[in-house]
């Protein structure tokens, strides 16, 4: 087993003015290391933060996509029920945007591994890998860029039809998971803590970046069972998941490859992590080396020392 240090190269092709862009065929090259760089819930949390004083009021006046396909099939028909929409409000899901629309549509958009969701001005120059554009009734544009094109968007006829959707797909959101089914959760379960926070059925939301941060903060190990911990110990790791999450949200989420808010603008939370791809490194709080191990099939980074 091999942990991807951060920021290491993943192979790739050469692409358009620049990009590092991976085989065109992407579930070949790659994807493993690609998935522990997902943006998660601060990532997306700031996209939509960014895009609400930009969007909302703002209406559709026409859609242009690109020939490319991404993970959900986008039909034509469900454009004429788009054009003329003002744009109420920006919500999101755990790692889900939603864009809910005057006549009681939705757009729910995933970034997949590198999608970017954001608002430019008029005349700016479209990027590679520009698969939607949506112009708006100032002229500026929403565009969806994503060069691994495993991000979606997704028409739902009204509120129903996207919580039906993610109805089994998703658990509450981490501050409103409580305490009580928490512990439960975890006193009834026999898998490792990292797969416990990646399970989205659970707490909705979190990834591997921050499943490895607030196991660190929270001084567990992410090797432990959920039915190991005591009920101090479950609480905590539960206080430091919010703890952390806040903190990456304030910093904008993390930038690692080609994660940017909505405005455009990159996170910094990378500049802070304690364990997240610092293998070998010393701890910021023993200087024991950071070790990485596989756990549910992602790379998990902690302290031997600090983490018990």
């Amino acid at each position: 087993m091999r942990c991807i240090p951060l920021r290491e190269a993943v192979p790739h092709v050469r692409g358009a003015k620049g990009d590092q862009q991976t085989s065109a065929h992407p579930r070949r090259v790659g994807l493993r290391n690609y998935t522990d760089r997902m943006p998660e819930l601060p990532e997306v949390e700031t996209v939509a933060r960014d895009l609400r004083p930009l969007l909302v009021g703002r209406s559709l006046l026409s859609i242009h996509r690109s020939r490319k396909p991404l993970r959900n099939q986008w039909s034509k028909k469900c454009e004429p029920m788009l054009l003329g929409s003002r744009i109420e409000a920006i919500h999101r899901r755990g790692k889900w945007l939603l864009l809910e629309l005057d006549r009681g549509p939705f757009l729910m958009v995933h970034l997949g591994m590198t999608g970017q969701f954001t608002v430019v001005l008029p005349g700016t120059a479209k990027e590679d890998h520009t698969h939607f554009v949506f112009l708006l009734d100032d002229r500026s544009e929403l565009r969806f860029r994503d060069i691994r094109r495993f991000g979606s968007i997704t028409y739902f006829a009204d509120r129903a039809g996207w919580e039906g959707y993610l109805a089994d797909r998703l658990g509450p959101e981490p501050w409103d998971l409580p305490a009580q089914d928490w512990q439960s959760v975890l006193a009834k379960s026999k898998r490792a803590l990292k797969a416990i926070l990646l399970d989205q059925t659970i707490i909705a939301g979190v990834g591997n970046i921050y499943a490895d941060e607030s196991c660190f903060a929270a001084g567990i190990d992410p090797r432990r069972t959920g039915h190991s911990l005591d009920a101090k110990e479950g609480l905590r790791l539960l206080q430091s998941i919010r703890v952390v999450l806040n903190r990456a949200i304030k910093y904008r989420g993390s930038s690692i490859r080609n994660y940017v808010g909505g405005s455009g603008l990159r996170g910094g939370f990378q500049n802070e992590f304690a364990a997240y791809g610092r293998t070998g490194k010393p701890c910021l709080k023993c200087e024991v080396p950071i070790e990485c191990v596989r756990l549910a099939g992602r790379s998990t980074h902690f302290c031997p020392q600090c983490q018990t």
